[in-house]
């Protein structure tokens, strides 16, 4: 069952001090820092406007990038100009979130007036490390620097911020604990969505993993695989390295640089665990592409190492995917399977992302970079369901539990 979340329309707020925590993480290109793709600003577009356009005094809390993320991590300022342009009304920023400049300027608001705080994640109590390492219960969060600064100032907390439902941070779990609090327009809808996807998916259910952020893949695995959701889950990206690691293939001096300098190397005991247990049913890469003068060059497993980054999947597990996708009657898909930004090592994303969009089986995609590399290659209408969420939407459709959910249900 989902759980019993108050909605906006249970509360007046006209004139009220409301704090908004949404997740508007989205991707960003490497050199510039610019924003690639909008789907979770546009998403997030419905909550920030009911609750000005009832004339509430809106501060909002966001993220952008962690320390896990670091190359997508800095300011929300052009964030607060993409909602001004979207909502056709003023957003303003501040270079604050939780100090006395933020706080000062949060007792200003005036009604239906809007104001992005910067980048919540400049605190460390907020970075994914923290929470992986403190553990801090929701009522212990009431008192680090951002809740007990900030809830003195407002009279609602809502949050809307359901890609980061599977984290344990203040901003997300400490608000609940010490203000009344709603759910937002996205985050009621997805949990509705999601739920009647996890109720019953058809048989055979499908999850396409890749990408670089591998702890979320690899904390549901077991889980889906034991029979709450998934009967076979292709790998890619990162997630494919480090199963093929598990398997006793050396990747190459370059490839096992990069995995063990991001820390991703204590997955590898995780994932021969799940291989021992489902052989049959994780798949692993045959084939990989690597970067060589500029071209595209394929490399079979058999034949590693490399002394290139891997970028992509070869040609010969890209046909073999396509043809599991295409049998399937219910596709998750979180993360690309190879660096899709380069012409070298798109293949892979490209082909696979078309599959799916003509796959007869139900689709649902998640992610901020999943849903990017999806807008590249394909009409993003021919999914069935695009989710904000990358590591929530996986760990929801697994059985697992998401913090968040659990500290904005009303109690009974």
């Amino acid at each position: 069952m989902p759980p019993d979340i108050a909605s906006l329309d249970e509360f007046e707020v006209a004139g009220k001090r409301v704090l908004v925590r949404l997740d508007i993480n989205s991707p960003l290109e490497p050199v510039s820092g610019e924003i690639v793709n909008d789907n979770r600003i546009d998403k997030s577009l419905p909550t920030i406007r009911d609750l000005a356009d009832a004339g509430a005094r809106v501060a909002i809390l966001a993220h952008q990038g962690d320390a896990l993320d670091y190359e997508n991590f800095g300011s929300l300022r052009q964030h607060a100009a993409r909602l001004a342009e979207k909502l056709a009304r003023p957003v303003s920023f501040i270079d604050d979130c939780a100090g006395p400049a933020a706080r000062a300027r949060i007792s200003e608001l005036n009604d239906g007036e809007i104001l992005l705080l910067e980048n919540v994640r400049i605190y460390s109590e907020e970075m994914t490390t923290f929470e992986s390492t403190v553990k801090l219960t929701p009522e212990e969060m009431t008192g680090t620097y951002l809740v007990r600064n900030l809830a003195p100032l407002f009279d609602l907390y809502v949050n809307d911020a359901f890609a980061a439902a599977h984290r344990s941070a203040p901003s997300l779990l400490g608000f609940p604990e010490v203000l009344p609090s709603a759910g937002g327009r996205l985050l009621i809808q997805e949990v509705a969505m999601l739920e009647s996807v996890a109720d019953a998916p058809v048989r055979p259910c499908v999850f396409v993993l890749g990408g670089l952020k591998i702890s979320d893949a690899f904390a549901m695995l077991e889980r889906a695989l034991t029979g709450a959701t998934a009967d076979m889950v292709l790998t890619s990206g990162v997630t494919g390295e480090i199963m093929l690691i598990a398997t006793g293939v050396e990747l190459g001096p370059e490839v096992e640089r990069f995995i063990s300098d991001r820390g991703l190397d204590g997955f590898v005991p995780v994932a021969r665990r799940l291989l021992d247990l489902f052989p049959d049913s994780i798949l692993v890469p045959t084939d990989v592409a690597v970067e060589r003068a500029g071209e595209r060059c394929e490399v079979a497993v058999t034949d590693l190492p490399v002394d290139e980054l891997i970028i992509d999947i070869g040609s010969e597990t890209i046909s073999r995917y396509q043809g599991i996708i295409g049998e399937a009657a219910t596709i998750f898909v979180n993360g690309p399977p190879g660096v899709y930004e380069h012409p070298a090592g798109a293949e892979g994303t490209s082909r696979l992302w078309r599959a799916v969009a003509g796959a007869p089986g139900r689709t649902v995609i998640g992610g901020g970079d999943t849903v990017s590399s999806a807008g590249r290659f394909i009409d993003l209408a021919d999914i069935d369901y695009v989710s904000t969420g990358g590591g929530a939407l996986i760990r929801y459709l697994s059985g697992q539990r998401l913090p968040l959910l659990e500290a904005m249900a009303r109690p009974g």
